[in-house]
């Protein structure tokens, strides 16, 4: 490998890249290249570590006791801790032949004394590894986002006409296929109608309604390809100097797409899934608006935006999704005589991807409840056409269950609490994150208010609730290591039930106590560290880690095939260095939350 090579390598690799070229240079000359077979020990408890290697072909396993903690690959480096304090647990096993870089322990302590950046990689707390990461992140992946393809992004359906048909009767077509664009067939020609045209053809010269549409339309059209790269538009529009392009697939205009539209994608395209949303006069327009959800999240975990914030904008769009349905199907006479309220990590704001649905009708006092009946189960079926999948625990408007009046309501709520069964406390977590989406919210907030009041000083039901979150083991070993699963997931852990659960569910517990009503779980540890509950650090590193365990379920779902039920299994090995460790810090935060929990709600004397 040439010095130069050697060069732009040790650039590539963090913590390395924030040294800057002299250093590197420098560094080199006191670096060496070794080669290792495999079963080659190079440290352990009793193998002092004298050099950082950092892997340039070859595997490293790290194991505690025999108990594999970490596989370490290209462009990994390990053993830091063993330099900064002289001692190791760990031992650290070639199991692929290895060539490596051998930093020397004086050059490493060096470095770490001279340039606070590096020493900070190595030192830092998880929050500040954390923030940190999300950075490196951002740079680094901004160039997916400008290769999104024409087909990501919303396309309005133009109006056909033909050239000789009256301007009057094109506009009526316009307007009865609420489009924005009129084109113009005249034989092999496609011209187009804009309100540039209307404005300086008929409004501002001397040409009349009932003259053919053909006289005023623009020809010589510019069109992309469906499948093209969305910043050859943007080069298309800035090199012509137009507002629209003719989208075509096989030659067969298929859609226009609009420079605003293009620009706003490449900022944040949120606004205009709302926007068609709100202008969707079927279920099909819906649909149109709903496959852009995909699309917005995987461009905005790109550039970098935390998964709350990303979880916010789904949940507030899924919102509309539903007042959009409700509005369609429920009569105008019975909008504001029931609440449509959803629940779960849609309830919490947290919802990404599509999950099963988990929503309930609250109906006003003096109605009969069975007159709702066929409007949520037309309500059921098309969230189901829309990609909201049934919920396996039945847990939907289309189930009697879960239409009732304020007082029926309030009968389950005492009803769960009473009986401490799991389908009680089933019951009461699920409805502890409702929200009301469509009709009058002011329905559940009389339920929420009877339900905080019902728990005031109910330090027992509090217990039996918060006994829940400990329900399943955080899959993390003694020694720091990943717990595995068996049989088809033997490589991969369960993310949600090992460290996802149990802080939503113990924190909605908490705020349930303390009568908190906000839903988010952010916004919860927020208002608990406010109480004073949590101190600042403690609230923070609840956070971060929360952030963490959602980002790295995130990027495992946008891997999967679409239609995969499998969202919540992570295989480790698929992980950066960097990101199993801030994996691993999350859980032993998760942990540390478990031990809260048990304290605070004396669980070790809960049965």
């Amino acid at each position: 490998m040439s010095l130069f090579d050697q060069k732009a390598l040790l650039m590539s690799i963090h913590p390395f890249d924030l040294l800057g070229e002299r250093m590197i240079e420098n560094l080199l000359t006191k670096m060496d290249i070794a080669y290792y077979p495999k079963e080659s020990i190079l440290v352990a408890p009793r193998v002092r570590g004298e050099s950082l290697y950092i892997i340039i072909k070859g595997v490293v396993n790290e194991t505690v006791e025999g108990e594999l903690q970490n596989v370490y690959g290209e462009r990994d480096s390990f053993d830091a801790n063993a330099l900064i304090y002289g001692n190791t647990q760990s031992t650290f096993t070639v199991a692929e032949d290895l060539i490596c870089y051998e930093l020397p322990k004086e050059s490493f302590l060096n470095l770490l004394q001279d340039v606070e950046l590096f020493q900070n990689y190595f030192m830092q707390d998880f929050i500040t590894k954390h923030q940190n990461l999300k950075e490196r992140q951002h740079q680094n992946e901004l160039t997916p986002f400008m290769v999104s393809r024409v087909d990501e992004i919303y396309l309005h359906t133009p109006c056909f006409v033909e050239a000789t048909v009256s301007i009057q009767n094109a506009l009526r077509q316009m307007a009865d296929q609420h489009a924005k664009v009129i084109l113009v067939r005249d034989g092999e020609k496609l011209g187009i109608v804009t309100d540039t045209n209307l404005r300086e053809k008929v409004l501002l010269s001397t040409k009349s309604r009932n003259d053919p549409i053909g006289d005023i339309a623009t020809y010589g059209l510019i069109g992309i390809e469906k499948s093209d790269f969305l910043f050859n538009a943007l080069l298309l529009f800035t090199k012509h100097g137009i507002k629209r392009l003719v989208v075509t697939e096989n030659e067969v205009v298929v859609g226009i797409l609009e420079q605003l539209d293009l620009l706003s994608h490449f900022a944040n395209h949120t606004h205009l899934i709302a926007a068609s949303i709100d202008r969707a006069v079927s279920i099909d327009e819906l649909h149109n608006a709903q496959r852009s959800l995909t699309h917005l999240v995987r461009s905005l975990t790109t550039k970098g935006v935390r998964v709350r914030y990303v979880s916010k904008l789904v949940s507030e769009l899924n919102a509309k999704m539903y007042r959009k349905v409700f509005e369609m199907v429920v009569p105008v006479t019975l909008q504001d005589k029931c609440a449509l309220i959803v629940m779960g990590s849609e309830g919490r704001g947290e919802q990404i991807l599509r999950t099963d649905q988990d929503n309930a009708l609250i109906v006003q006092e003096g109605e009969a409840v069975e007159r709702f009946e066929p409007y949520m189960m037309q309500l059921n079926e098309h969230l189901l056409q829309l990609g909201f999948p049934k919920c396996t625990g039945n847990v939907m408007v289309s189930n009697p269950y879960w239409r009732n009046t304020v007082l029926g309501y309030q009968k389950k709520i005492q009803g769960w609490s009473d009986s401490l069964s799991e389908e009680g406390l089933m019951g009461l977590s699920i409805f502890l994150d409702a929200q009301c989406v469509a009709g009058d919210e002011t329905l559940l907030e009389e339920c929420k208010t009877f339900l905080f009041d019902h728990f005031e000083g109910r330090s027992d039901i509090l217990a039996h609730l918060a006994k829940a979150a400990l329900a399943f083991e955080t899959p993390l070993s003694l020694f720091s290591g990943f717990v595995l699963g068996k049989a088809e997931h033997e490589s991969e852990f369960d993310i949600k039930k090992g460290g996802i659960f149990a802080m939503v569910h113990g924190i909605r517990i908490l705020s349930l106590e303390h009568k908190i009503t906000t839903t988010n779980t952010t916004e919860r540890i927020k208002e608990l560290n406010n109480l004073g509950l949590f101190d600042k650090r403690f609230a923070s590193e609840l956070i971060e880690a929360y952030d963490t365990l959602l980002s790295i379920r995130l990027r495992f779902i946008l891997g999967q095939k679409q239609g995969s039920s499998e969202q919540n299994y992570v295989n480790p090995k698929l992980l950066s260095k960097a990101q199993r460790d801030l994996l691993k810090d999350a859980f032993k935060i998760v942990n540390t939350f478990k031990k809260f929990l048990t304290y605070h709600f004396h669980l070790g004397m809960v049965v």
